[in-house]
C-alpha cells in the first residue's frame, strides 16, 4: 500500500462502566515516523502524553469520534463504538484511500478498509489512533470527576474498579453511567434511579 493514504482507526473506553467511547481516526502523509508506538494501555500516562503531542504534530490529520453514554445505552456498546468510529473517519479533512481499524468489525464508512485485531500493536497508524482515544477520554474523565465528586473517575476513569463499585453501591449512578451494563443496572433495579 505504498504511496496510499491510510488511516488508523481505534477507540477507548467500550470497557468502562461510565463516560463515552471515545474513537480517534489518524492520518499521516508518509509511514508515522515516531518511535514508541504501540497499543496505548501498554504505556504509561507520560509516555501516552508525550507520544499524542509527537502524533499530532507530526501526522497529515487526526480527529476524534465520541459515542456518549445514552447512545451506548440506546444502540448496545458495539453500534455506539462503530458510529464513534465513523464519527472519527469523517472528521478527518484529507480523504483517505484506505482504513484501518482495531478490532473485528468494520464501521460503516465511505473508504475500503480493513479491521484488524491487535492491529493497536501491529499497525503504526492504528497505535497512533489509540494513543489519541484514550489521552482524549482520559481528559474527559478528569472534567467528570470534578462534575461528579466521590466517584474517582480521575484513578479508574470509569472502568468497573473496586472503588468505582463501592462509590457506585453507596452515591448511585449518575448520567455519565452505562445503565445498561450489568453492575449500574443492577443498582438501578434495587434503588430509586438518581
Amino acid at each position: 500500500m505504498n504511496n496510499l493514504l491510510i488511516a488508523g482507526v481505534d477507540e477507548a473506553g467500550r470497557g468502562a462502566l461510565a463516560g463515552p467511547v471515545v474513537s480517534a481516526a489518524v492520518l499521516f502523509s508518509s509511514g508515522p515516523e515516531i518511535s514508541g508506538l504501540t497499543d496505548s494501555k501498554k504505556l504509561s500516562h507520560r509516555a501516552r502524553l508525550d507520544l499524542e503531542m509527537e502524533i499530532k504534530r507530526s501526522c497529515a490529520c487526526w480527529a476524534v469520534g465520541i459515542a456518549t453514554a445514552e447512545e451506548i445505552d440506546r444502540l448496545n456498546v458495539l453500534k455506539a463504538t462503530l458510529l464513534s468510529m465513523r464519527r472519527a473517519v469523517n472528521g478527518l479533512t484529507i480523504r483517505p484511500d484506505h482504513v484501518l481499524v482495531d478490532g473485528n468489525h468494520m464501521p460503516e464508512i465511505d473508504y475500503p478498509g480493513k479491521a484488524i485485531v491487535q492491529g493497536d500493536l501491529h499497525e503504526p497508524v492504528v497505535s497512533a489512533a489509540s494513543i489519541i482515544a484514550k489521552v482524549t477520554r482520559d481528559s474527559m474523565m478528569q472534567v467528570y470527576a470534578v462534575e461528579y465528586p466521590g466517584y474517582g473517575f480521575e484513578r479508574h476513569v470509569g472502568y468497573g474498579t473496586k472503588m468505582h463499585l463501592q462509590s457506585l453501591s453507596e452515591l448511585g449512578a449518575t448520567p455519565i453511567h452505562r445503565k445498561t451494563f450489568a453492575p449500574v443496572n443492577q443498582l438501578e433495579q434495587t434503588q430509586i434511579e438518581f
